[in-house]
């Protein structure tokens, strides 16, 4: 086989030469190394004949193990220099034939053009050979673009069909992705947006409120917390069946059997939030109640009611089961506000119970909630959740739910 195409004779032969280099090199040294030896034993002048005891020494064993790394690397960078001059000289010729065969067809048909029109300014006795050569031209051109052309086709198939093959992968990757992010986007979200602000106004100006002085404010109903600086509506009075469609407008306060007190109410006062939502859906208060969690004892609340400020104090949190209702029924004699929200996080497993309890403005003379039948449509059977996620709502459409 030619050793310029690499095979099998020229890895033999460069097997040869590097065993030829070798006995060269150690030859070379094994001399030196007997004309030093026979100099410093003063024996010079002995016939050349004579066997002498030669040793090399560690240094001269490496001058030859790196001359013979040199020479080695010195091969191999030359035989693959040239392997790469090789192959780009080939292709250079490919693009020249390439070129050199459209530029062949072009003159061709420029010249068959030519043949065309002097034919047709010859009378009807023009001679039958040139009319089979213009014949043989013309057929030798349309072989040659047929061939050109089908050439291009193939590989403009092949290509095709390549890139055919990712197409069903990418569009299941693809599929996989959206179905996830609509499932599962506020699982992301909502612990950021837990540590963004999710009100509006600036707390500075609640802070430096006194909670021991009661204020007259406007007869918006709202309820601020400065610590995670939300300042949002509060529906008052929202029957269980509406709270849902309430917490679209902000929060809601509903009643239950037990827990049905207003601000300033001797009993618990009840307000529900969401605390994550879906990032596309258009609720603006999907996150108000997002870092509720974040509440320790002793941080204030405030809700503005029939234009007075009611303000509270965190004293315990809890997370209860949904279906454990009987959590908001609290034996007490002083006014109570409750937070609920979904915990953790993006889900809907469990309830948070943030509760506080009054410290202004002076409820020794307040009035027991109302204890007949509270303003709902059924018994409470579930704590309210969070907006349901996008599978949770196609099956409540489906189910008419």
């Amino acid at each position: 086989m030619d050793s310029t195409n690499g095979g099998q004779s020229s890895d033999l032969a460069r097997q040869a030469a590097a065993q030829l280099a070798r006995k060269k090199v150690l030859a070379a040294y094994t001399e030196k190394a007997q004309k030093s030896a026979r100099a410093a034993s003063g024996q010079e002048g002995r016939l050349k004949d004579e066997p002498i005891t030669t040793r090399i020494n560690s240094e001269s064993w490496k001058r030859y193990h790196s001359a013979w790394q040199n020479y080695y690397q010195k091969y191999y960078s030359d035989y693959y220099s040239k392997a790469a001059q090789d192959y780009i000289a080939k292709e250079r010729l490919k693009d020249a034939r390439e070129k050199a065969e459209e530029e062949e067809i072009l003159s061709s048909l420029s010249k068959f053009s030519k043949k065309t029109d002097q034919k047709a300014g010859l009378s009807l006795g023009t001679d039958k050979a040139s009319q089979e050569s213009a014949e043989i031209d013309s057929a030798s051109i349309g072989d040659r673009l047929r061939q050109k052309i089908r050439k291009k086709a193939t590989e403009n198939a092949k290509h095709t069909h390549r890139r055919r093959k990712f197409i069903p992968i990418a569009a299941g990757i693809f599929v996989v992705l959206l179905v996830l992010f609509l499932q599962y986007n506020r699982l992301i979200f909502a612990p950021i947006m837990a540590y963004v602000s999710p009100g509006n106004a600036p707390a500075s100006g609640i802070d430096a409120i006194d909670p021991t002085v009661t204020q007259t404010v406007s007869a918006e109903p709202r309820l601020i917390i400065p610590k995670l600086n939300v300042d949002v509506p509060v529906r008052f009075g929202v029957p269980l069946s509406d709270v849902m469609a309430a917490m679209n407008d902000g929060v809601a306060h509903y009643r239950i059997a037990g827990a049905s007190a207003y601000p300033g109410e001797v009993g618990n006062f009840v307000i529900t939030g969401h605390s994550a939502g879906d990032v596309y859906s258009s609720n603006q208060y999907k996150y108000i109640f997002s870092g509720l969690e974040r509440l320790e004892d002793g941080d204030l609340i405030y809700v503005n009611y029939n234009s007075v400020r009611y303000t509270y104090r965190v004293i315990k949190k809890q997370i209860v089961d949904p279906s454990n209702v009987a959590a908001l029924v609290m034996d007490t004699d002083k006014p109570l506000l409750t937070l609920v929200t979904c915990t953790p996080l993006g889900t809907s497993r469990n309830r948070l119970l943030v509760t506080a309890e009054q410290i202004s403005p002076n409820y020794d003379n307040a009035t027991e909630a109302d204890k007949v039948t509270p303003v709902v449509d059924g018994a409470a059977e579930l704590l309210p959740a969070n907006e349901p996620s996008f599978f949770e709502g196609v099956w409540n459409f489906l189910t008419g739910q």
